[in-house]
């Protein structure tokens, strides 16, 4: 018997982040064996559920991937556990075209129930209207219950206990306000590179949140399908892994790789012979350009490598790197200088680039998101390929090709 259930909410900022992990560490503590997922692209949340569950958490998209894809990657990474907790995005109808894409495809999809985290720090009987509307707006979901955040005292929550006692549907708790428990955003989101305080947070779901119930009601019989990842033919793959520098990696990239070598780009001379992909994925590189700078063995090593046609993918943070240089308010810092372009992370040229990104290269499609502050220096180059938005509109993203190197600021989801 298993656990499988979508946590959403009805807009961003409702708490689900918060309260999906809370889950994950304490289920994980009790014993059971918890598997994340992740709905969209985005690469942080996952690293926190990574920390709690001690299992890698996997990206579950229907813009990047089928829903036979997505279903498939389902069953094989929580085939062995007790419970299956997707994390879902945004609100939880906000897609990249209406609902598509949504956090209510992914549990249509997978036919998983859905619990809803609402905020009701300002409110009491009038979320009995918001929550009727996500009930009600669509019969092909299953709403399965509800947690209530932010709130402000036994009272409080009795009178939210009668709004699900109306509405029909099961009252699974609530997380009350605790300043320890808010969240501030850094840089390009919330800041992974140390470990969030958890112990509070467990300790208040256990005694406001009735998890058995919730465990013991979204239950479905029998195993998940077996299901096999496709396997690239390349047999030696050689990636830049680091905390922060280079850490934006979709495991399932990861893994279907039949042999995968790391190295640490601040730190390690890699070897690159008989390497048949060197693969350098996003991250924040501006935030280490003394490391980087200093292992100069490691970028001429990589320089060398490219310019003799050795096959290389650099994403986002990746591709930064393969650059001339990158120039912060501090100066300039030289990097691998494959590529014939600066960066610019000075303060006044950030800016946000953000979305799905698609195009066709050599009668390969490729589908990634993009997400940075950073900017090219000057004029952006010229890409050679056009590059489409979600929704089939061209954006100015370029990308570059230089002997084998495929390099561009979006992360791709299957290379």
């Amino acid at each position: 018997m298993k656990s499988h259930f979508l946590i959403a909410a009805p807009t961003s900022g409702s708490g689900k982040t918060t309260i999906a992990r809370g889950l994950m560490a304490l289920l994980t503590e009790k014993g059971y064996q918890v598997q994340p997922f992740k709905c969209g692209p985005d690469y942080i949340d996952t690293k926190f559920h990574e920390a709690v569950c001690h299992r890698p958490s996997i990206n579950l998209d229907t813009f990047m991937a089928s829903p036979e894809h997505v279903r498939g990657l389902f069953a094989h990474y929580g085939a062995d556990a007790d419970i299956c907790i997707v994390e879902g995005m945004m609100g939880l109808f906000d897609g990249y075209d209406r609902d598509r894409g949504s956090s209510a495809e992914i549990a249509r999809v997978l036919d998983i129930p859905i619990i809803l985290v609402v905020d009701a720090r300002s409110a009491a009987y009038s979320t009995a209207a918001l929550l009727s509307g996500f009930i009600h707006f669509r019969n092909d979901i299953r709403m399965a219950g509800v947690i209530f955040n932010k709130v402000g005292s036994s009272r409080h929550f009795q009178m939210l206990r009668q709004v699900c006692d109306d509405l029909g549907i099961q009252c699974f708790g609530c997380l009350p306000k605790h300043p320890s428990l808010e969240q501030g955003s850094r840089y390009l989101g919330l800041d992974f590179s140390q470990s969030p305080e958890t112990s509070q947070l467990k300790e208040l779901l256990e005694h406001h949140v009735n998890w058995e119930e919730l465990v013991g009601n979204l239950h479905t019989h029998g195993a998940m399908p077996q299901h096999t990842l496709p396997q690239h033919q390349m047999s030696s793959v050689l990636i830049a892994r680091n905390a922060e520098s280079f850490s934006f990696l979709y495991r399932e990239a990861v893994d279907s790789f039949p042999h995968v070598q790391f190295f640490d780009p601040e730190r390690d001379v890699p070897s690159l012979d008989g390497i048949d992909l060197l693969y350098l994925p996003g991250g924040y590189p501006e935030r280490h350009l003394d490391a980087l700078v200093g292992n100069e063995a490691c970028r001429l090593a990589i320089k060398s490598f490219a310019e003799q046609g050795g096959r290389v993918i650099a994403e986002c943070g990746g591709m930064m790197y393969l650059c001339h240089r990158i120039v912060t308010d501090d100066g300039a810092y030289p990097m691998c200088g494959v590529l014939p372009h600066s960066i610019t992370a000075r303060q006044a040229d950030l800016r946000l680039s953000l979305g799905y990104r698609r195009f066709v290269l050599d009668g390969k499609e490729y589908r990634g998101h993009e997400f940075h502050y950073t900017q090219f220096l000057g004029d952006t180059p010229k890409s050679v390929v056009q590059v489409y938005n979600a929704r089939g509109e061209p954006v100015g993203t370029p990308v570059f090709r230089f002997n084998n190197v495929l390099a561009s600021y979006t992360h791709l989801y299957q290379i």
